[in-house]
């Protein structure tokens, strides 16, 4: 059976926009992008409609929004890769306004009209069945599906950055280079599935499909700063900092810091830390699809995994800020013949050791407090975060 690849058509649209003339652009844009794709990669492309969404307002949106509907288009009918086309503008994580942008990771690609239609002061505004901005939706489509596939920016042809032409009126073409490297990707493209599988085999899923793609996960781990994500989360750093402020003053917590052994401390952090990242994600609801489905595809594995690690990873930057913190106090804050008499257990003075080992308790307190009391403001910024490229 030859190999294929499904791309879904997710429109959405707000309310003031023509929804068919959305789609109009959207199959009319594909036709053309599935010939030249099938073309270059040696392997047919088949777009479909995968369905059609009402956007409450016409506000910019991040393309992680559209995520879900995209992740659940995905899993319910099988697709390798989704494009969304929306009317509402797009913006990058740095609050640019963009033509569309693509993650690699979940194989989603985000194409506004927005500013497709957009034209220059004083001249009337571009409509959707203009063959110029069916040309360029269709170029635009075609540069995000080749980010999708694995091709990075070039100085010429397909891969440079989007820009919008007036007078584009043909689409273009993958360069000799570009068409080999896709061929040789052609066999990866298509995504791998799991059909209703259970607990078992779609964690084992994960695990496969992670070991596959180590650069789809290392990348985005890479470009969040994971472990830097607890500073920008102050309800999570205010929960585990506060208690742990609380409890440094207190002799209970002593007695059990300095009374336990290194390795038990340490197997209490790990596992504490661990817990309470399983705990966040299925709490928050972060995994993909959201809705239980029976299909679970290749790269909304590989999302899965970078998401949980990114929370894995920012629950040990909150450890370490916490235990830092604690260190701090014992360190330069306390007298020393003052936490001499703190324990009741007959412990002596107090090394740098069992400073490290109390500090790596309390932090974990800290941690497990943050992750039931303070939670996630936000979802959409530990879902994927920074996997969208232009």
């Amino acid at each position: 059976m030859q190999q294929e690849m499904n791309v879904g058509l997710l429109i959405a649209s707000s309310r003031e926009t023509d929804q068919q003339g959305l789609i109009a652009l959207a199959r009319n844009a594909a036709k053309d992008v599935s010939a030249k794709m099938s073309a270059a990669s040696g392997i047919p492309w088949v777009f479909h409609l995968a369905g059609t969404k009402a956007l409450e307002t016409d506000e910019p949106r991040r393309p992680s929004h559209f995520l879900e509907d995209a992740s659940l288009a995905m899993a319910d009918q099988a697709f390798d890769a989704v494009v969304v086309v929306t009317d509402v503008g797009l913006t990058s994580r740095r609050r640019h306004l963009e033509p569309g942008l693509a993650s690699p990771v979940t194989r989603v690609a985000v194409v506004s009209t927005r500013k497709l239609l957009s034209t220059p002061r004083g001249e009337p505004v571009r409509s959707l069945d203009s063959p110029v901005v069916e040309w360029n939706a269709a170029v635009l489509i075609q540069h995000l599906l080749g980010h999708i596939s694995g091709l990075r920016h070039s100085a010429h042809g397909i891969m440079t950055p989007f820009s919008f032409s007036e007078a584009r009126q043909d689409g273009a073409s993958f360069s000799p280079a570009e068409c080999k490297s896709l061929q040789k990707r052609s066999n990866q493209l298509p995504e791998r599935q799991i059909v209703n599988g259970n607990v078992l085999e779609n964690f084992l899923f994960h695990i496969l499909m992670a070991a596959r793609h180590p650069k789809s996960v290392a990348l985005p781990l890479a470009r969040n700063r994971a472990p830097l994500l607890a500073l920008s989360l102050p309800s999570l750093a205010t929960a585990a900092v506060a208690p742990s402020l609380l409890l440094v003053f207190s002799a209970e917590i002593w007695d059990a810091g300095l009374g336990m052994s290194n390795t038990t401390a340490a197997a209490y952090a790990a596992a504490s830390i661990l817990a309470a990242s399983l705990y966040l994600v299925q709490v928050q609801s972060l995994f993909f699809p959201r809705k239980e489905k029976r299909v679970l595809t290749e790269h909304i594995a590989v999302a899965n995994v970078v998401i949980f690690l990114s929370i894995l990873l920012l629950l040990f930057g909150l450890f370490f800020l916490v235990g830092s913190l604690v260190l701090i106090m014992g360190l330069y804050v306390f007298p020393e013949d003052l936490m001499s008499t703190w324990p009741t257990l007959n412990q002596g003075s107090v090394e740098l050791t069992d400073l490290l080992r109390l500090a790596a308790f309390i932090a974990t307190v800290g941690v497990t407090t943050g992750a039931l009391a303070g939670g996630l403001e936000s979802r959409t910024s530990y879902t994927a975060p920074r996997t969208f490229r232009r």
